[in-house]
């Protein structure tokens, strides 16, 4: 998701934005396999609707599971679920076995829509009970559907309209409740936000699954106007030229597409294309100004999750590595005694002098925001929703302005020498250096507590051995956060929304075929070559 966002008085919902679509002439939705106006789009969605009723059993949850790329029926789908009253349960393509079968039984599926790329994955699991579509037969189903009236159930802003899971970098993904104006709300704020109208065109390449994609995506056209041009999956060397071929305006990201971009070979011409505005999270500022510059664009990183509950706007006065202004009711409370932190102290230099105090669990202390709880997951629920305050697992700090700084998941402390750290700090000063690409600290082996492991991947030419003179010329790194261990990776493992796997880094520690180098009498040594 883009920010978390406040309760608003009157909660829009995807029902209304799509009746306000019913007669849009102008193009809504792109694809390799065509274009469709908006009026079509909002026909179509009335046919899907009409076959969810027919399918989804009454007195049961209406739950259809969608294991599919970013394909027109998907956006098509989620219409007609608003349409309809149903809900688009989002699998994640990348679940295998037992784990998505645990996923699909969670979310209560009644229905599972594939197409034949992924409905192998679908034969060895215990589906009883559950029909499984695929494409070409869904699309004969429809057939007797073609020209159904638009009758919408009435819609209320606390609706279910669809479950996303969690990326499941900290354990097993849980099922995140999007209302339908959890989705609405968002996409009218920044279409009003970016200026975006009917003559925009938003580019959609993050997983549909994925809360990113249909909050700060998809639903930021349909609320605009704007055409939606979908690619199936994310490609940086089909970035641009998507741009150019479908006139994309707006795009988002999550995670660190913007560097896979970045990557493909700078051409003269990289700024002569029509995108305006990218907006997005968990982009590093270094790749957030290389992007605006090679592409001519404006980019804006916000921060969120999926669950929502925490509000952080980024305001034209935010200092360099904060995420911008906490908002009303947003607090930073020590997780072990419940209180609030005091705010960050730091030196001339920028070094963080009381983090070990200073750094703690992000709280809303006003309720849940937009955090509308989590599927079959109560005791989740209980763990995020405390003392009547929204605690988000996000660690970070504030300065005595009301800046927010990030420190990690709360599956990132490390305790080191005593003291609490978090890794994000570390992380940003690695991507300092020219030719580190990309950085994932965690946890690494020590015989008491934990040391600072880094996992790096890096351009050609890297000598780790001169790691030490480019950390000690960096006056805001902690005697603590030094790095004990640093491992070259080719690339990071990470799960399909581009976010690093760092249980899977942790728990191999050095036991690893890359190269890990250690530091020892303050210089880097390979430890396993």
């Amino acid at each position: 998701m883009s920010s978390a966002l406040s309760r608003p008085e009157v909660m829009p919902t995807v029902t209304e934005l799509l009746l306000a679509r019913a007669d849009d002439r102008r193009p809504g939705l792109r694809t390799e396999d065509g274009e469709w106006t908006w009026a079509e789009h909002v026909r179509h969605s009335a046919e899907r609707a009409a076959l969810l009723r027919e399918l989804l059993p009454s007195g049961e949850p209406p739950h259809i599971g969608v294991l599919l790329d970013n394909v027109p029926e998907f956006s098509f789908l989620l219409g007609g679920a608003a349409l309809s009253g149903s809900v688009v349960v989002g699998l994640n393509p990348t679940r295998r076995g037992a784990a998505l079968e645990r996923d699909i039984r969670l979310a209560d599926c009644r229905v599972l829509l594939t197409d034949a790329a992924y409905a192998p994955l679908l034969e060895d699991l215990d589906l009883d009970g559950i029909e499984v579509v695929t494409l070409d037969s869904w699309h004969r189903e429809l057939d007797r559907h073609v020209g159904a009236p638009l009758n919408p159930v009435p819609a209320h802003g606390d609706d279910l309209l669809v479950l996303v899971f969690t990326s499941g970098t900290g354990g097993d993904p849980k099922a995140v409740r999007c209302t339908h104006a959890k989705i609405a709300y968002p996409g009218r704020m920044l279409a009003e936000r970016f200026g975006l109208g009917g003559e925009d065109v938003a580019y959609i390449s993050m997983p549909l699954f994925h809360s990113n994609a249909l909050m700060a995506g998809w639903s930021v056209g349909l609320a605009a106007g704007a055409a939606l041009a979908l690619r199936p999956k994310f490609s940086a060397s089909g970035f641009l030229p998507d741009v150019r071929r479908y006139g994309a305006t707006y795009a988002n990201y999550v995670g660190t597409p913007l560097s896979y971009v970045l990557a493909t070979p700078a051409r003269p011409d990289d700024t002569d294309n029509p995108l305006r505005v990218v907006y997005g999270n968990e982009g590093n500022q270094r790749d957030i100004a290389r992007f605006a510059e090679r592409f001519g664009c404006h980019v804006v990183d916000g921060f969120g999750s999926s669950e929502g509950g925490i509000a952080v706007t980024r305001t034209p006065d935010t200092p360099p590595g904060a995420l911008g202004k906490a908002t009303d009711g947003v607090a930073v409370f020590d997780p072990d005694t419940g209180k609030p932190c005091p705010p960050a102290e730091f030196d001339d230099s920028g070094l963080l002098l009381n983090g070990e105090a200073a750094i703690g669990e992000l709280v809303n202390t006003t309720g849940p925001g937009s955090f509308a709880g989590y599927y079959g997951a109560p005791e989740a629920d209980a763990e995020r929703m405390r003392d009547g305050m929204y605690w988000s697992g996000d660690l970070g700090y504030l300065d005595a302005d009301g800046f927010c700084y990030f420190a990690g998941r709360s599956s990132d402390w490390l305790r080191v020498d005593g003291e609490n750290l978090g890794a994000a700090p570390i992380e940003r000063i690695l991507l300092r250096h020219p030719q580190i690409q990309e950085a994932a600290v965690y946890a690494g082996p020590a015989e008491v507590g934990d040391s600072v492991m880094a996992a790096i991947t890096t351009t050609d030419g890297f000598d780790p051995a001169s790691l030490d003179d480019f950390l000690t010329a960096q006056a805001d790194l902690g005697p603590k956060q030094w790095p004990s261990y640093v491992r070259l990776v080719s690339e990071l493992p990470r799960t399909s929304t581009h976010k690093v796997l760092k249980r899977e880094l942790a728990a191999e520690g050095v036991r690893t075929r890359d190269p890990v180098w250690r530091r020892v009498d303050a210089t880097y040594h390979p430890q396993n070559l």
